[in-house]
């Protein structure tokens, strides 16, 4: 084998499979982009390996590993292709879907203009058995197998391949689930089964439910993709056609990433797997740039994704969605707008302008593309106003500007506009429904998005960064390196990581320090045993503690965290007093000092940390003035039109300056620099953009 040992990130998308690989012997990093192919993305992924290998002159027995980032089950989901599902549920509760939470979701004025979605699993293809748990998992009534034997016999006869288990209260207890289990793969061995109590060990049977029903729909196209890539790699791994196993991960939904080995069997924990690498991948070179508080913008050709980063770490949710489906296991807190390159402007019957979430995606894509698509996008706004030039990926795919002039001027037209106001206002739309989102993850938490530097990375995603700084008055904007492969750059910055969560529902003042204890061990255990699996030694594993905390009688939770070391009153307390501040932050009060007003603990978590070694971001060479990166000019509309310099990214030092109106140029993005704007090139190669002068003209 050779002596060099290459880690590889590599983040499937649905144009461009992104891909960065680092020397973890001199902490080279070398980044490239190749097609993706969707009717096998096996083919993509090793393209891309093939390719970063040649650029660092290395052949596959020096991979040393692989970090991956797919949406496989991301897109199963979002589609809706759930496929045909059995559940079975406790005798008594097969309604549990359809009742849900008996409420309207947010938008809806009432529930006479809310159209219930369809449910996951249809009334006919439910199946309850007898047997009955206690809250605290003891046993009311024994499970009756022959219902269990009956409703596998009911799902064989229907070929429905796919079954969720979901029993009352068996978070507390799993020996009903386990039981159920093994007798489906007696009677019905072709079948793949999850059960809630591995899935989700939390109260909430109608979220266990949906959760566990949706981790049973992703298993199979999970299982066979993650095992499709495994042994591709296996056949890559040696030039000398000696196979061995190349250490392969899959990056997880919490920010963590796990073995394909593992990772088959949660599936569901990779649901979030593309954006939350992007999320930890921006938080790093933040943090290196030293900026803690950040807002992530990834801009594709579909939609934006965004999060908040405080402290250099991405908040986290267990009360997430993906498409419909409401999922509780902990992912990174993103969320999505219909605001990518591709995203299509329209006219309303009320003959206003809006734009998105529909997308002409990459085939046919923008009119500009020239590939047959028929309507306008804000890719053909860009182009059409000179704030991108008439090329993407340095030439690779030239674009028509008079395709997409007709079509921006057709919709002008029935709008009632000029072409120009047209197409900056369909950059305008596009804009607010971006700010909009990074409002929606500050304002939630009671953060105020003034405090935070933008960072902006993909495709599209630094296009508006200038005008989201305006209407958001950020204090500025961090562009980083090659930031089409920031994705793809994450994946080599996380750890193994695994959540364990157990309820254990009491009010602080009886909440009994032994079993406080007892608790958090156990689930310290498994957290262990899966670190040891991974091959973690003793001295490398980590663990962070925490708990869901409520006042009592409230319906939702708030995650603080738990101390290390053993349980102790104190620690407890201390627990108690971080939920009181940060439900002062999130909600404007607290009851700290009102002794009518209880503590409740809910859930307990540990998760299991194996630290993963990151690469090293290095410094770039001193600046000469950016004049020396000046390529050209051209006409761009920024409220008039101006003539504009362009630059080239790469030839741009650390400490040059430039002043807007400037288009910045390179080979995975584009960069306009609005007029009031100054652009700065920092020690490690990011764009910092902040503003000049105010309304006004004041300068700052």
């Amino acid at each position: 084998m050779g002596s060099r040992k290459i880690r590889v990130g590599i983040d499937t998308g649905g144009t461009f499979t992104d891909v960065v690989a680092v020397d973890d012997e001199s902490g080279t990093i070398v980044t490239t982009k190749t097609p993706s192919t969707p009717q096998d993305p096996a083919v993509g992924f090793l393209a891309g390996i093939e390719k970063v290998l040649a650029q660092l002159g290395e052949s596959g027995d020096a991979i040393d590993a692989v970090s991956h980032g797919t949406t496989v089950a991301t897109n199963k989901l979002l589609e809706g292709k759930v496929g045909t599902l059995g559940f079975i549920t406790t005798e008594g509760y097969e309604h549990v879907l359809e009742i849900a939470r008996q409420s309207v979701p947010d938008g809806y004025g009432n529930s006479y203009f809310w159209v219930k979605p369809d449910r996951i699993v249809p009334a006919d293809r439910v199946r309850t058995v007898r047997g009955r748990l206690a809250y605290d998992g003891s046993e009311i009534r024994p499970l009756n197998d022959d219902d269990v034997r009956a409703a596998a016999r009911f799902f064989k006869d229907r070929e429905i391949l796919t079954v969720g288990v979901c029993l009352m209260h068996s978070y507390a207890n799993p020996e009903h689930e386990r039981r159920v289990r093994d007798i489906l793969m007696e009677e019905y061995p072709e079948a793949t089964v999850s059960i809630s109590s591995e899935v989700l060990r939390e109260y909430r049977e109608y979220e266990r439910s949906i959760t566990t029903l949706v981790d049973a729909a992703v298993k199979p196209n999970i299982r066979n993709y993650v095992n499709n890539i495994a042994n591709r790699l296996r056949e890559f791994s040696s030039a000398e056609g000696e196979q061995r196993d190349i250490p392969f991960y899959v990056m997880k939904s919490n920010g963590g990433v796990l073995s394909a080995e593992e990772v088959v069997h949660q599936p569901i924990t990779t649901v979030l797997s593309g954006p939350a690498a992007g999320a930890l991948g921006a938080a790093l070179i933040a943090g290196v740039a030293g900026v803690d508080q950040v807002l992530t913008c990834d801009g594709g050709g579909t939609s934006t994704d965004v999060t908040v980063v405080v402290g250099g770490e991405p908040a986290l949710t267990t009360e997430g969605r993906v498409g419909v489906y409401p999922s509780k296991i902990p992912m990174i807190d993103v969320v999505t707008v219909g605001a990518g390159g591709g995203s299509i402007a329209w006219m309303t019957p009320e003959g206003t302008l809006r734009v998105g979430p529909q997308s002409a995606g990459a085939d046919p894509g923008p009119l500009c593309y020239g590939k047959g698509g028929n309507e306008p996008t804000i890719t053909d706004a860009h182009v059409l106003l000179g704030r991108i030039p008439p090329h993407l990926l340095g030439g690779e795919i030239p674009l028509d500007t008079e395709l997409a002039r007709k079509g921006v001027e057709e919709l002008a037209h029935r709008l009632g506009l000029e072409f120009e106001a047209c197409a900056t206002g369909i950059l305008e739309v596009s804009a607010w429904n971006q700010a909009n989102a990074l409002r929606q993850i500050t304002v939630k938490r009671g953060l105020d998005v003034r405090d935070f530097t933008l960072v902006t990375f993909g495709g599209s995603g630094s296009l508006l960064a200038c005008r989201l700084v305006d209407i958001l008055g950020l204090k500025d904007v961090l562009v980083p390196l090659n930031p089409g492969n920031v994705s793809a750059f994450g994946l080599l910055t996380v750890d193994v990581r695994n959540d364990y969560v157990q309820t254990h529902v009491s009010r602080h003042d009886r909440l009994k320090i032994d079993e406080l204890q007892t608790g958090l061990d156990a689930l310290a255990a498994e957290a262990e045993r899966a670190l040891e699996g991974e091959g973690f030694g003793p001295d490398q594993r980590q663990y962070a503690r925490s708990a869901d905390l409520r006042y009592f009688g409230q319906a939702f939770e708030v995650r603080v965290p738990v101390g290390d070391g053993p349980i102790t009153q104190e620690l407890m307390d201390e627990a108690a007093e971080r939920f009181h501040q940060a439900h002062r932050e999130l909600y404007g009060y607290d009851f700290r000092n009102d002794p009518h007003q209880h503590v409740e603990w809910v859930n307990l978590r540990v998760s299991g940390i194996g630290p993963i070694k990151r690469p090293e971001l290095a410094e770039i060479a001193p600046g000469t003035g950016a004049d020396v990166a000046l390529t050209g000019t051209r006409e761009a509309y920024f409220d008039e039109w101006v003539t504009t310099r362009v630059y080239d990214r790469a030839r741009l030092g650390a400490g040059d300056e430039l002043e807007g109106p400037a288009v910045i140029e390179e080979f995975s993005s584009t960069i306009p620099v609005h007029p009031g704007f100054r652009a700065r090139i920092d020690t490690f190669g990011n764009i910092r953009l902040s503003k000049t002068s105010d309304s006004n003209g004041a300068t700052r």
